[in-house]
């Protein structure tokens, strides 16, 4: 199986590209600097240099998969921010958000998604369940939260055009990561080996959904 990972210079990006690799897949993940090049290079995969915060570099990433099919492709990459609405983000740290968190995915798709659906792949887009709108009950981290409600309405909007491929919002659960902290209740090999179970179990019906780290959907989504 061909797997390719954006966003796997850490945490649960390269925990996919870890699991993938022992499970005997062909994988490529990018990073972008040299250190999560060399980590995930470290694993036997192939390591494309690739900023998701910056749209130039996106935007090159159909070059660099040219001639690949895609059997299984992620969007890992994510950025925290922790404002609430009596603290208004900076101009700065809206566009570091929101390029990373929703315009890096928006221009994946139409360069990834034709190379899924080349082989009636799954491509999934790791979100939280901070972005499910239903469930909000504070301001606290607003601008995150903005950002994957944003997310999980752009792979709702897209499903319906590349109907080959399928395309799922899944949350993680909450992970010990940098941005989980140690008091979440799963570990990366945890939540990585469930979400591999779910994303095995896709069907084409769930394409466009939210779904949990076990496969469930999100109700009221």
């Amino acid at each position: 199986m061909n797997v390719l990972v954006l966003g796997a210079s850490r945490g649960i990006g390269l925990e996919f590209v870890r699991q993938f690799r022992h499970a005997g897949d062909r994988v490529i993940a990018s990073a972008r600097a040299a250190e999560g090049l060399k980590k995930i290079e470290a694993l036997g995969a192939t390591a494309l240099q690739l900023d998701l915060a910056d749209p130039a570099s996106t935007g090159g990433l159909a070059s660099q998969l040219e001639g690949e099919k895609i059997d299984v492709a992620l969007y890992v990459a994510g950025v925290y921010s922790t404002e609430g609405a009596r603290s208004a983000p900076t101009q700065q740290e809206f566009d570091r958000v929101m390029h990373t968190n929703v315009l890096g995915a928006m221009q994946a798709i139409p360069q990834v998604a034709p190379l899924v659906a080349a082989g009636c792949g799954r491509f999934v887009f790791i979100t939280s369940q901070m972005g499910h709108i239903a469930g909000t009950s504070s301001s606290f981290g607003w601008l995150y939260r903005a950002s994957k409600a944003a997310l999980n309405m752009v792979v709702k909007a897209a499903a319906p055009d590349y109907p080959q491929a399928t395309l799922v919002a899944m949350s993680p659960g909450w992970v010990r990561t940098d941005m989980g902290g140690p008091a979440a209740p799963l570990t990366p090999e945890q939540s990585v080996s469930s979400m591999r179970r779910a994303i095995a179990g896709l069907k084409a019906r769930d394409s466009g959904a939210f779904l949990d780290y076990d496969g469930r959907p999100f109700d009221g989504w």
